[in-house]
């Protein structure tokens, strides 16, 4: 075998090849300089990190600007003019501010310096528990801007424009500066002020260093316009009390229709409401407003698809300039509308309840709502409306005594009267004075009974207008009804019913049947204490079709409605049929009436009232005619 033999040329190959390496290794290792650039590479890797994180956060629009990039300042001036300058500064971004307290949160926009949600913390829409809170301004569904004329013949909105916020407190008082700068110390400025437990904060609109930058021979406009959401379980109801109201001239409520488009031209204007049922946004101010331009759109045209939004408001007015500026001191008010609460600040803003006018609105305010307001502080709802019902009844007890007393009477004086229709059957004119002068002897008044019905419209107007404002009825259960301020549901049809619904709500059928009862006993008591005249058979026909017909409507009517008005009139007519049946067999005697009736015909007539002379006279008057028109 062949020995292994050195090879002194592949020692050298190896050395040279290590050599290379070592050269080429070398060459390539980083100077100081290099060493330092990579330190700066990696900062600003992870500097970049950091900005990518923050701008994720602000969200910063592509409008922002340096000073130092001259063309786009240029542009910008040309066309935003001096208010180029509120999009130079870091607040030029679509970010917010959040002010609250334990009644209210509120965020205010940078973009348009406006207030771009407004949540109720203690109120839930729809169903109690179910966590969403009420919020009145949300998803761009309101907006306030200001169009300004500059003097250069620019027209620029707020709203597109971007206010730099500054936060302050004083004591509990939260303060948010919102400032559109036209340069450092030139601004228009929106201020916040939000109290500690309260639905009312200060805002201000005011200006500083404009009176050269703005045409201040015009006033500005503010425009001012929301959307109301649906916030209730029945929104066909909640449309129906979501209004448009204003005070103008010194002191006069007044409110917009409900049509499908309504506006108004109103001077001298101190508060405008934009009500949505249960709760209210409200801008009142010190000064008020010369002139004002509103309107109201109602957006349900089909209450089956058309259930987000109920109206459309917007109220356009002027704001002044004073020594050539801007300074009108106004208020928010987002909350409920609670007439106690309303009435406290003592602006006249519990107009916008609906209580009702004159008399009506008169018995809401100074009886109903004090005493339900008492008793609903010790006792559940329900409950309150049952107690509430009694307290009325026996209020209106000897009213109805009357009426129950005066109709026995003419059912006694029923057989004598119809003496008189068959003795003077060919002479109705005749007839007519016989039976007044009956009715004189015997000391009746055919009137009495009508009087006392009358007399209870008033209170029963006013209980319909009271029991749909009342928010203390929103939310709260009784028996099967989870929300007594909306309808009681226990079965849900599948289908819908024109002018019933697509539900089958049980207070009101139960009102309906008391109605049915109640309408049976009067109606047929009234029938027999009538006396029989011509045209009566179909004036008889006629009631007993109301006797079925005015349960039917009722039954319509309120199956939608506040379930606690419909629990209201089911007490009511049960109770006024329980107090008939009391005072038909244990309390008004027919034989002691009668008697009383005899013994008045022995006694002199009673003086005739100016009514029934009157119609006597006029009897007499057309009797005689008739004689002198037949000698002829």
């Amino acid at each position: 075998m062949e020995g292994k033999k050195f090879d002194p040329n592949s020692i050298i190959g190896f050395v040279l090849i290590f050599g290379i390496l070592l050269w080429i290794m070398w060459q390539n290792q980083p100077t100081e300089a290099d060493i330092a650039a990579d330190k700066v590479k990696k900062e600003l890797v992870i500097q970049d990190a950091k900005t990518k994180e923050a701008e994720a956060k602000v969200a910063a629009t592509p409008a922002v600007i340096t000073a130092g990039d001259t063309l786009q300042l240029a542009q910008l001036q040309k066309s935003l003019g001096d208010f180029a300058y509120s999009a130079t500064l870091p607040s030029a971004n679509d970010s917010y501010t959040t002010i609250e307290n334990k009644l209210v949160k509120l965020k205010i926009a940078n973009k348009g310096g406006y207030i771009v949600e407004a949540t109720l913390k203690n109120f839930e829409r729809f169903k109690k528990g179910s966590g969403e809170l009420v919020k009145l301004i949300k998803d761009n569904n309101a907006n306030l801007n200001v169009q300004l004329l500059t003097s250069d013949n620019r027209t620029l909105n707020t709203k597109d424009l971007y206010f730099e916020p500054t936060l302050t407190k004083n004591g509990e008082d939260q303060i948010l500066a919102m400032r559109l700068k036209a340069g450092a110390n030139e601004y228009l400025e929106y201020k916040y002020v939000l109290k500690a437990d309260d639905y009312m904060l200060d805002f201000d609109i005011h200006s500083q260093g404009l009176n050269k930058v703005l045409n201040v021979s015009k006033p500005l406009k503010l425009e001012w316009d929301l959307k109301s959401y649906t916030n209730e379980k029945s929104m066909t109801t909640e449309n129906r009390y979501s209004e448009m109201y204003y005070e103008h001239e010194d002191g006069k409520s007044d409110y917009l229709g409900l049509g499908h488009d309504e506006s108004e031209a109103a001077e001298d204007v101190s508060y405008i409401a934009y009500k949505q049922h249960f709760f209210s946004s409200i801008l009142l101010t010190n000064t008020p407003f010369e002139k004002a331009e509103l309107y109201s759109n109602n957006l349900v045209k089909d209450s089956e698809t058309d259930t987000i939004f109920t109206k459309q408001f917007k109220a356009v007015v002027p704001l002044a300039f004073k020594n050539g500026e801007i300074d009108q001191k106004m208020n928010w008010y987002y909350g409920p509308t609670d007439y106690k609460l309303l009435k406290s600040y003592d602006r006249n803003i519990e107009d916008i309840v609906a209580l009702g006018w004159g008399i009506f609105g008169w018995i809401n305010r100074h009886a109903f709502i004090p005493v339900y307001g008492f008793l609903s502080m010790f006792i559940q709802h329900g409950w309150a409306i049952i107690l509430f019902t009694i307290l009325v009844k026996l209020v209106l007890s000897p009213i109805t005594y009357k009426s129950f007393l005066s109709q026995a009477k003419m059912k006694v004086l029923r057989p004598e009267i119809n003496e008189l229709g068959e003795k003077f059957k060919k002479d109705p004119m005749k007839k007519q004075q016989e039976t007044m002068k009956l009715y004189n002897k015997a000391g009746v008044n055919p009137m009495a009974g009508c009087v006392p019905g009358l007399l209870q419209m008033p209170v029963f107007y006013a209980l319909f207008q009271f029991f749909p404002s009342a928010i203390g009825l929103r939310q709260e259960g009784f028996l099967w009804a989870n929300d007594l301020s909306s309808y009681d549901s226990i079965y849900e049809l599948p289908f819908h019913i024109p002018a019933y619904g697509n539900h089958i709500s049980l207070f009101p059928i139960l009102a309906s049947i008391a109605i049915f009862f109640y309408m049976k006993m009067t109606t047929g008591d009234q029938q027999m204490a009538q006396p029989q005249q011509e045209g009566m058979p179909d004036m008889a026909k006629m009631m007993k079709i109301m006797i079925y017909v005015s349960p039917l409507m009722m039954l319509f009517f309120f199956n939608s409605y506040a379930s606690g008005l419909s629990l209201y009139y089911f007490v009511s007519n049960s109770i006024t049929i329980g107090i008939m049946l009391v005072i038909k067999n244990y309390i008004i005697d027919s034989d002691k009436i009668h008697a009383q009736i005899q013994e008045n015909k022995l006694k002199e007539p009673k003086k005739q009232g100016k009514f029934q002379r009157k119609l006597q006279e006029v009897m007499e008057q057309a009797e005689a005619q008739k004689a002198k028109d037949k000698n002829k």
